[in-house]
């Protein structure tokens, strides 16, 4: 590829976000670069004792519509798209008296924030920018001859190209501008015709576009073989995107997902009413438990598993305090994720170097609303969240036994872990902990039954006659299509239930769970996970 090196003469800068404007403009008037701008960044850069051009000197016309209608004009755009050494753009150029412009310097209205921070639809849509994606557009058409920048992180790399290059700028460079500016309004215009499917109603609109914008290049994927990035959206939620890590090796692509799904089963634990620990292996949850601390919390999951949790991710509602650190530590832990952590706590993960501490803040809303996708051959797939709680669903009694407070308090827990286990899930819990946990089996049966074998295998590990799952509840994800998933679950001493119903055999398991002296209910609403 030809070097074609450029110079930049004339910048035109148009920026909502103005951090680092006034050095990274003085820079540019320090090598002799003509600057034109626009409204706010005009007046910010007078104010600051810098030459600009009002854009409106440039096109004859002033601002006006609310600053709507100030750079869609053809010297703006002729200056962007006019090709260079192409004798007939000269001719026009000339004849119209239009300037070229080598640098184009744009941040877009701040849509993304308005959204997240809950603003208004005139708001949001007074937000949507017209002019800057156009710019943008025009100028990264023409990368063999102008230079668009789009983030203010590139201000100092396009800086370096220029003293590099003597005043100019390589095309290979150009091109890597114009690629991330095209993904930029790519970005850009998904969230505005998301935002506004959501605004009319429209669930499966005609077409869908998603986009975000890169947090780390991560060393490799699900395998080494595989390349692999972690990007954000704008979503206004806490969350793994947002988590600031304390120390600890960089993540894998195979840690993000893991500790993604860790937090999401903690956050729906509210930190107010109980302390909660969740501990994830490849996705699925191996122990989860509630209690009056975390300490108590993370010894019962830990109990539920502890083979599992070997080299686990670890999630946690609240604090981390230094009591609970020193238990986690020992035993191999790859993550622990939290909202916070105590500067005691941090000093004893600290022993620990390569054990990655994640704080986020805060917990995601476990109710909100927001998409999902994932990929198939040839295209993606897109659904709402799970968001439905437990807490919110009518439960129904089936049986002729009700069940006890107790019960129906593990029944509840044990169904908040189900919908984040891999279907088909089986849940044993017993007293605010997991006692057995079977997933991602194709029969629903043999779910119920590692989940029964992993309750004897954690009774053994801890000293115990019996088998923890009895006098345990059971949740199922999805309705037991035949009775002999429940009877097994009801052999290992499981004493109620809980499944959404809606089998055409839901009569046979009913009498089945009667026969058994089970408790059931019906919550309504399945959990599948796939």
């Amino acid at each position: 590829m030809s070097q074609k090196l450029l110079p930049i003469a004339r910048a035109l800068i148009s920026v909502s976000d103005k951090t680092g404007l006034i050095d990274f403009a003085s820079a540019l008037a320090a090598r002799n670069v003509e600057i034109v701008s626009t409204g706010g960044t005009h007046r910010a850069l007078v104010a600051a004792g810098i030459a600009a051009r009002d854009v409106s000197e440039l096109t004859g016309f002033p601002e006006m519509m609310d600053g709507r209608v100030k750079t869609l004009h053809p010297k703006v755009h002729g200056g962007l798209l006019a090709i260079r050494e192409n004798p007939e753009h000269e001719a026009a150029m000339l004849a119209h008296g239009i300037a070229p412009i080598d640098l184009l310097v744009v941040n877009l209205y701040p849509f993304e924030a308005t959204v997240a921070k809950g603003a208004d639809f005139d708001e949001c849509v007074e937000n949507i920018d017209i002019g800057g994606p156009a710019m943008i557009r025009a100028a990264s058409k023409n990368f063999d001859s102008v230079s668009v920048v789009v983030d203010v992180a590139d201000y100092a790399r396009l800086l370096a190209e220029l003293d590099a290059q003597g005043g100019k700028t390589r095309l290979a460079f150009r091109r890597a501008l114009a690629q991330k500016a095209f993904a930029r309004t790519a970005v850009y215009d998904s969230g505005i015709s998301n935002w506004l499917a959501a605004q009319i109603g429209e669930a499966a609109p005609d077409y869908r576009g998603f986009g975000g914008h890169k947090l780390e290049t991560l060393r490799y994927g699900e395998n080494p073989h595989q390349a692999a990035a972690f990007y954000a959206n704008e979503q206004p939620s806490f969350g793994l995107a947002t988590a600031k890590q304390i120390q600890g090796k960089q993540l894998s692509y195979n840690n993000v997902g893991d500790t993604d799904a860790a937090l999401e089963l903690v956050s729906e634990f509210e930190p107010a009413r109980t302390a909660a620990v969740a501990i994830i292996k490849h996705a699925n949850p191996c122990g989860v438990a509630q209690a009056a601390n975390l300490t108590e919390a993370y010894r019962l999951a830990l109990r539920s598993d502890p083979v599992s949790a070997f080299g686990g991710i670890i999630a946690l509602n609240r604090t981390l305090d230094a009591e609970t650190a020193r238990e986690i530590i020992k035993i191999f832990t790859e993550v622990i994720i939290a909202p916070d952590a105590s500067e005691e706590a941090r000093a004893i993960i600290a022993t620990k170097l390569n054990l990655r501490l994640l704080l986020t803040g805060g917990l995601p809303d476990p109710r909100r609303q927001e998409l999902t996708f994932r990929s198939v051959n040839g295209g993606f797939l897109v659904q709402g969240r799970d968001n439905a709680l437990v807490d919110d669903m009518e439960l129904k009694v089936v049986t002729k036994r009700a069940p006890s407070a107790a019960e129906l308090e593990d029944l509840k827990f044990a169904f908040r872990v189900a919908k984040h286990v891999k279907s088909n899930a089986i849940v044993y819990a017993k007293g605010g902990a997991t006692v057995g946990i079977g997933a991602g089996q194709m029969s629903r049966v043999d779910s119920s039954r590692i989940a029964a074998q992993k309750a004897l295998e954690a009774a053994q590990t801890a000293g115990l006659s019996e088998s923890l799952a009895k006098g345990s509840v059971v949740a199922s994800d999805a309705f037991f299509p035949f009775a002999d998933g429940l009877l097994a679950a009801a052999d290992a001493g499981a004493t109620a239930v809980i499944q959404p119903g809606g089998s055409l055999r839901d009569s046979e398991v009913i009498e089945a769970a009667d026969a058994a002296g089970l408790a059931m209910v019906f919550t309504g609403t399945r959990h599948f996970r796939h």
